[in-house]
């Protein structure tokens, strides 16, 4: 049986930058993240053995160091931290920040932004807060209700979207759109190292009969990476290799691996272990 990685995989640039910035300052007694540094139960164990802790609401903070995640936050959250006189250390990715310049930039020039990604996730919710009141976010473009935004209209991603469910959106919006706006602008904030990656799987997924997805339950970028494979090939999402089941090794030929932009080298490479000691003789 052929066991073969996908050829761009596991961490990205932006999750390197925030755990080096994380594991730099750990040594700084009291010092937590607002919400895991990045949606990786591995990675979050690892920084809490090292004393990172993590938050969810900021309302308990006295004091101490904070580190903003890798998914970033909105303006009205980083002045609530500030007002309690909390130092901050912002591990916000690039990509993320450059799609909350271009939501401030938007919303500065009075247009209303409908964002194509999950509500409900950190780097959304804070994409909203630089968007100001008139945004909304998304995954469906058939339920957008436009008639409350404004006639001039800005159109972006969370950036770890998918390109084609992206594309799909923008093209069912328009058509909507088009009735009820003066000026419509689409910007592409999508990453384009989730793009590399999403190609890669899809490409592996295509010469291979089954397709094993590593990373975070929570980690919408794994959860993408899971949606392309299941469009070519039997697909299973999972968190670590004592995940795997034997069964799902009966009869292939070639098992490919992927793995989410969170995680790490040293789970990618306990499942490709784990496969061959489960390989069918």
């Amino acid at each position: 049986m052929k066991v073969e990685k996908a050829r761009e995989l596991g961490f990205c640039f932006g999750v390197r930058r925030a755990l080096s910035i994380i594991e730099g300052a750990a040594s700084r007694a009291g010092i937590v993240t607002l919400g895991p540094i990045v949606h990786n139960k591995t990675v979050v164990a690892r920084l809490k053995n090292l004393g990172v802790g993590v938050v969810d609401d900021i309302g308990s903070l006295k004091g101490g160091l904070i580190a903003i995640s890798s998914h970033g936050i909105s303006p009205e959250t980083l002045d609530k931290i500030n007002a309690r006189g909390v130092e901050v250390i912002d591990t916000t990715c690039p990509i993320v920040r450059s799609a909350q310049k271009a939501a401030r930039r938007l919303a500065r020039a009075g247009f209303g932004i409908i964002i194509f990604g999950e509500a409900s996730h950190p780097e959304v919710r804070g994409l909203l807060g630089w968007a100001g009141r008139n945004a909304i976010a998304s995954m469906d473009a058939e339920v957008v209700s436009i008639d409350s935004l404004p006639r001039r209209i800005g159109i972006m991603a969370q950036t770890t979207q998918s390109r084609v469910e992206f594309t799909a959106f923008v093209n069912r919006l328009n058509e909507r759109l088009l009735l009820h706006s003066q000026e419509i602008r689409v910007i592409n904030t999508l990453c384009q190292e989730t793009q590399k990656r999403q190609l890669a799987a899809e490409e592996l997924a295509e010469t291979s009969d089954l397709m094993i997805v590593v990373g975070g339950h929570n980690s919408a970028n794994t959860r993408r990476l899971a949606e392309v494979c299941q469009h070519n090939v039997e697909t299973h999402h999972i968190e670590n290799a004592s995940e795997i089941d034997a069964k799902w090794l009966m009869g292939r030929r070639a098992v490919g691996i992927t793995a989410g932009a969170s995680t790490p080298d040293e789970a990618i490479e306990q499942v490709m272990r784990r496969i061959k000691e489960l390989e069918p003789q």
